[in-house]
């Protein structure tokens, strides 16, 4: 078996965990803390025989489990491995850090990626010798249910890594999505954050609900959206296709943009937001509904899977 180290046991390190365990690879997982690495396998241990039921594990879950193997120091985590996915916490100079050790660790030959969220791989790799096989690797959490994940390069790494990566990917399961050059946020967050903005700004302008404006997406949008795209879409919402839509709509979607304007996310705002969603599910609930997302989201995917592409 190929190895895969994951750097960093936290929420996101541990899915990863999943993910290529679950393809196949032996994973060699890290954290600075031994504490996370051990409550990381924990919580693998349990979803495991969740994922056999719901069809979305192959293998037996005590033979996945056993693939992942923590690791003592960073570099019995590194040692024979041929691609690194680092999870730690979102600060630059920690990155920073982290892949300075990396590089000096890893293999020549292994590529070394950051589940990062926003911060750009030129952000941190410009001073590294093997800077040319760094890039992004940005999952959507949990990787393991929620399988796209966009790789993103610095202006210096190598095309024939974000090759090596998106083949990689593919072999683990997820669905890759190359970003060709750095922008804030990549893209998933742009998108996200263009439709948060509005969101935000539909309530502050008491146009809508939070409860009702979450209904449009949950039971509107984002049923078209669990398996189409934004393009799609469009393109099957007209006789004549995408071009035929942009025709009938493109007037009402251009005086729309000329309204947007940037909306501040206000401690007022934030405040009365967070009101909302405390009223309807208590702090204590949270992480019951977390794993209620979670085995909602593994139903789904056991339903697309079954379905024809």
């Amino acid at each position: 078996m190929e190895t895969v180290a994951v750097v960093g046991a936290g929420l996101v390190g541990r899915a990863w965990a999943i993910v290529f365990a679950r393809a196949g690879f032996s994973v060699a997982m890290w954290d600075k803390d031994p504490d996370a690495t051990e409550a990381a396998r924990g919580f693998i241990a349990e979803r495991l025989p969740e994922l056999r039921d719901a069809g979305l594990l192959r293998d037996d879950p005590a033979v996945v489990l056993g693939r992942i193997a923590p690791r003592p120091t960073l570099a019995a985590a590194l040692d024979g491995a041929v691609y690194v996915q680092e999870s730690s916490p979102e600060r630059v100079e920690l990155k920073r850090a982290v892949f300075a050790e990396m590089d000096a660790i890893a293999a020549p030959s292994a590529i070394l990626a950051s589940s990062t969220s926003g911060i750009p791989a030129s952000a941190f790799t410009e001073a590294l010798r093997g800077r040319g096989r760094c890039l992004v690797a940005h999952p959507i959490n949990p990787p393991y249910l929620v399988p796209v994940v966009e790789l993103c390069p610095a202006p210096w790494t190598d095309a024939a890594v974000v090759a090596q990566a998106r083949s990689l990917m593919q072999r683990a399961g997820q669905v890759p999505a190359t970003v060709n050059r750095e922008v804030t946020g990549f893209v998933v967050n742009r998108l996200q954050g263009a439709l948060l903005a509005e969101a935000f700004r539909l309530v502050a302008d008491g146009v809508i609900t939070a409860e009702d404006l979450d209904a449009t997406i949950k039971h509107g949008l984002g049923l078209r959206w669990s398996f189409m795209g934004p393009f799609e879409t469009i393109d099957l919402n007209a006789p004549g296709g995408l071009a035929d839509y942009c025709a009938r709509y493109g007037g009402l979607y251009a005086e729309l943009q000329r309204q947007f304007v940037p909306c501040e996310f206000t401690p007022a705002l934030v405040g009365e937001l967070d009101k909302a969603r405390r009223e309807a599910l208590p702090m204590a609930d949270l992480p019951a509904r977390q794993e209620w997302r979670d085995r909602r989201l593994m139903g789904l995917m056991a339903h697309k899977v079954k379905q024809p592409v």
